[in-house]
């Protein structure tokens, strides 16, 4: 059984938006003797409330995390995910004892190496091998060890032209590539890496996830990744906790993490059920759905499957000549392409039709799509139209560490057939 390296229980942020102080020296000493010294809650810490940044509140007191728990075993990689705002920095932040908890703690084992913002722990006006040994000695590491890691941490940063420079000089790229060689290298237990990754250019960030796979898998480290890039966190990571508003939401494999992220939580639905609003004089449509073949309704899609459209629809009479056609839009409005079931022949039959079009696998790449429905009669004359009646995302698939990460150009990504002779 692995061992707990950190035990988060009933934790707690609480930020005051404004003037901050209670009003009076008396007071403000009183909290401080209660809270630092004693370890006791504020009592003067007002009721809070959630920390949604799209609505105005009525308090000066936001919970930036309000009551997480979770536990964390040696050698789990995990993926903090969630929106702009959701406290997962804030989260970073408390494990990695850069601010404290409102209420709450936290029990670590091991040391921890973070990166949290570019350039965090560096100081400008040193050089970056100084900086090295600064770090390391912050982490508590002997001046022996961190020399006989020096050379490793210089190559795998790509900077040792202006490793003797100081790093006030750096570009943001730099600071960033150092930082990481230096938290990735040093012999720490546990790795919080934060959002920072997207500073380096598509080449280092695979470096880093090849880098931060070894960490966690070959050498038995806990790794901590908090990326708005779906595909690195699933090639990385086996679990994952969403957060939305300060609150976990999902604690689960991160399969299942990335769905309700993208799909439970934030307004993206690939199956309706309708019961009278689509009941006309000729036909009724019942149900109307887009799920990966052979899996259910609402199943999270993504880029290497493929993927049906399912129907349910009543033709009430016979003698009309009707067909149904979808017309796919992108997130920006624009038509892709148009295909009705008229083109291969086959007809509607009075009653219960159950309409199915699969299309070939890998066929749409990543991003956001919209259907439109229509339903025309004798291919001329259009009887109903309802535009966006659907709308569905295509995510990254799972793909091996040290892949391309991201979505490509384009729309659709058919797969042709190649030789090489």
């Amino acid at each position: 059984m692995s061992q707990t390296v950190i035990q988060v229980k009933d934790l707690s942020k609480a930020y005051q938006i404004g003037q901050i102080g209670t009003g009076t020296i008396s007071r403000d000493i009183e909290r401080f003797w209660l809270t630092k010294v004693m370890g006791k809650e504020d009592p003067f810490l007002k009721i809070g409330e959630t920390n949604d940044r799209s609505i105005k509140g009525i308090s000066d007191i936001v919970w930036s995390l309000r009551d997480i728990n979770f536990q964390i075993n040696q050698g789990d990689a995990v993926g903090i995910i969630g929106k702009n705002g959701a406290g997962k920095s804030t989260l970073l932040k408390l494990l990695s004892r850069v601010t404290s908890p409102t209420t709450g703690e936290i029990k670590i084992k091991g040391r921890i190496a973070s990166l949290l913002e570019v350039g965090t722990g560096f100081h400008p006006e040193l050089s970056g091998r100084e900086n090295i040994y600064l770090n390391g000695a912050i982490l508590g590491m002997r001046k022996k060890e961190i020399t006989r890691k020096l050379d490793e941490i210089i190559d795998f940063s790509g900077v040792e032209r202006y490793i003797d420079t100081p790093v006030k000089r750096y570009s943001s790229g730099m600071y960033v590539r150092l930082a990481f060689a230096v938290a990735a290298h040093l012999e720490s237990e546990i790795l919080i890496v934060d959002e920072v990754l997207a500073v380096g250019d598509a080449e280092f960030q695979k470096k880093c996830l090849g880098k931060m796979g070894d960490i966690s898998k070959g050498q038995g480290r806990t790794v901590l990744f908090v990326s708005h890039n779906m595909a690195a966190v699933k090639s990385l990571c086996q679990r994952g906790i969403v957060l939305e508003n300060g609150l976990v939401i999902k604690d689960d494999t991160v399969e299942n993490a990335v769905a309700t992220y993208l799909t439970g939580n934030f307004g993206i639905q690939n199956h309706k059920i309708f019961s009278s609003e689509y009941d006309r004089q000729d036909f009724t449509l019942h149900e109307l759905g887009v799920n990966p073949v052979g899996k259910t309704p609402n199943a999270i899609l993504d880029e290497y499957q493929s993927i049906e459209f399912n129907m349910l629809f009543t033709l009430k009479h016979s003698a009309k000549n009707l067909h149904v056609t979808y017309v796919l839009n992108n997130e920006y409005g624009e038509t892709l392409f148009t295909f009705s079931h008229s083109n291969s022949g086959s007809k509607l039959k009075q009653g219960l039709n159950k309409i199915n079009c699969k299309l070939p696998e890998g066929f749409l790449n990543i991003g956001s799509y919209y259907l439109t429905f229509y339903v025309i009669e004798n291919s001329k004359t259009t009887l109903f139209v309802e535009k966006d009646i659907l709308t569905f995302t295509i995510q990254e698939g799972e793909r091996p560490i040290g892949s391309w990460m991201g979505k490509e150009p384009g729309f659709i990504k058919p797969k042709f057939q190649w030789t090489i002779e």
